[in-house]
């Protein structure tokens, strides 16, 4: 079976999507583990399929480079965006379904590689732990604040919380974050990708509101730094609780083609 296939990628964070409006293909866990993969496939961070859905623009159905079909991915929603308009389904703004619910998403500026933004679900501060903050923006994440974000070890640090039994049986998605003089710098370690990825948009997500909420002011946007670029985080909020919660950043092609399955 030969499959269509287009790479996208937001701040580092790069997916392969495939049009499954027609072809109604539902992938084995190790298909999609081997096209993910960097040596022996195209290779990605996830694997998205967009999908036909009755009274939204598309929908969304997300896998995790491991194989295993994940929850909500705030720079894979943005990348679904930029292809959905690609594809002549939306305008400038779209309403589409994800495995949390409804989004709507758009588009902010056209130059390439395109910013576009995503609404991400409301949400609260979850439960308190000493070393750190738990909080769900789509995905389960704990905040962990630290002072020298460049020598952590993430990829150590982040397996361990990962699969710490508070976390249990699930595990978690793991964000370091440092404050900035002009805004934060985040690092995550992602469930699924079992790895540091360059960018999670869920994980800016998580550690924009965790912050705000310690800052105890009237904070509503932080500008975030990752390894793979620049994002923006804009929010209100109400005590523990966040609404409006909008992710902004690039999103944007980087290549197509066939690939044998």
């Amino acid at each position: 079976m030969k499959i269509s296939f287009s790479k996208y990628q937001g701040t580092g964070n790069d997916f392969i999507i495939i049009d499954n409006r027609l072809i109604h293909w539902r992938p084995t866990v190790n298909e999609v583990a081997m096209l993910c993969n960097r040596h022996f496939g195209i290779g990605a961070d996830g694997l998205m399929l967009l999908e036909s859905r009755m009274g939204y623009d598309f929908a969304m159905t997300y896998f995790n480079s491991d194989g295993n079909e994940s929850t909500m991915c705030g720079n894979g929603g943005r990348c679904m965006t930029a292809y959905a308009r690609s594809l002549g389904l939306m305008g400038d703004t779209a309403h589409f379904w994800a495995v949390d619910g409804a989004h709507e998403s758009g588009i902010i500026a056209v130059a390439f590689p395109g910013n576009y933004k995503l609404k991400m679900k409301d949400t609260r501060i979850g439960i308190k732990y000493e070393d750190g903050l738990c909080i769900d923006t789509g995905s389960p994440h704990f905040v962990v604040f630290v002072n020298d974000i460049m020598h952590v070890d993430v990829v150590g640090s982040g397996r361990v919380l990962r699969y710490d039994a508070r976390f249990a049986p699930g595990g978690t998605n793991v964000d370091f974050i440092e404050l900035q003089p002009d805004g934060i710098f985040v690092r995550t370690y992602e469930r699924g990708v079992e790895d540091e990825t360059l960018s999670c948009g869920t994980g800016v997500t998580a550690s924009s509101l965790v912050a705000a909420y310690l800052d105890r002011g009237n904070k509503t946007s932080y500008k975030v730094k990752t390894l793979g670029g620049e994002l923006e985080v804009r929010f209100s909020r109400h005590g523990e609780d966040f609404t409006e919660i909008w992710l902004e950043g690039p999103a944007g092609f980087v290549f197509s083609g066939e690939i044998e399955i």
